[in-house]
């Protein structure tokens, strides 16, 4: 039978947690799905479920080669763009994801220009502001915005992201104006769920100078950083925000920059992917083009 639909069946029991939920899903009889759960166990060498009272589950075999089919799907769709490596222009569907925030203030303008030199090219974006499983969503490239990166991640750095602290001119005038980093402790801080909740690192200006860490708090955290953009805009607090989404609220008149002279922590800006072997035409297209574009445009970041 065939390997790669014996793969294919697997992950979808897996995903649907029974049979008769992956033949629905596949337009199969259960009879089918059965024969490809055995031949696909016989090229294990082991068995890869056990059932419970209430659904199936995997074994600890079945966990890794889980994994492993999931990769094996993904190759086998990057085969046909890998024939056309020499072929010339770049084609194909690639996954892309990012936090909301990146999609539209920067991604969305950079993949136009992509999509308008590479036509061929197909591109399905995915928003998600959590860091995602490239492999077990099957995402080509993910944009990151992190000092942190997990050791065995293959990333190119696409840049730097600055933030900058910010208030509306109605807050200030209510609560006052930090003068010094320390006088945040007084203050309601809009904290981001996935970085900086309750401590914010601060640079003081000039060569040398003292790098603080404050602890921050108030009473509204997300993890939407454009949610947090929009309540700093209606005076609920001071917001530590990316600078090139926060600039254009300073230039309104909506938001005002806080300590001036301190910077936050700058963070880096990651294309990351998973291999460097057997890489589609079009990732490395993109790759390459997300590189160019955002040194082009690093001044805005």
């Amino acid at each position: 039978m065939d390997r790669i639909a014996s793969a294919n069946v697997f992950v979808t029991i897996a995903e649907r947690g029974s049979l008769a939920a992956a033949a629905e899903a596949l337009d199969m009889s259960r009879a089918m799905v059965t024969r490809y759960l055995a031949e696909m166990e016989e090229w294990a060498g082991a068995r890869l479920l056990h059932r419970t009272t209430r659904r199936l589950g995997l074994t600890a075999a079945g966990e890794v080669t889980l994994a492993r089919c999931r990769e094996l799907l993904a190759l086998a769709e990057a085969i046909p763009a890998a024939g056309d490596a020499g072929a010339g222009e770049p084609r194909g569907l690639l996954r892309v994801a990012c936090a909301q925030f990146l999609a539209q203030a920067a991604l969305a303008d950079a993949l136009a220009g992509f999509l308008r030199r590479y036509p061929q090219v197909t591109v399905d974006l995915q928003v998600d502001n959590r860091a995602v499983n490239l492999v077990e969503q099957r995402i080509d490239l993910a944009i990151r915005i992190t000092n942190a990166l997990e050791p065995n991640q293959i990333a190119r750095k696409l840049g730097e992201c600055r933030s900058m602290l910010a208030a509306a001119p109605a807050y200030l005038a209510e609560h006052g104006t930090p003068a010094d980093p320390q006088d945040l402790a007084r203050h309601n801080c809009l904290a981001y769920s996935y970085f900086g909740k309750s401590v914010w690192t601060l640079a003081g200006a000039g060569a040398g100078a003292a790098v603080v860490e404050v602890p921050v708090g108030g009473n509204l955290s997300s993890n939407e950083s454009m949610a947090l953009l929009a309540a700093a805009g209606q005076g609920a607090g001071i917001a530590m925000q990316p600078r090139f989404v926060v600039m254009p609220e300073v230039a309104a008149g909506r938001l005002v920059e806080v300590l001036p002279d301190w910077q936050p922590q700058a963070l880096g800006m990651h294309a990351i992917y998973t291999s460097r072997q057997h890489m589609p035409p079009a990732l490395r297209a993109l790759l390459d083009y997300l590189a160019d574009w955002f040194a082009r445009h690093g001044s805005e970041f």
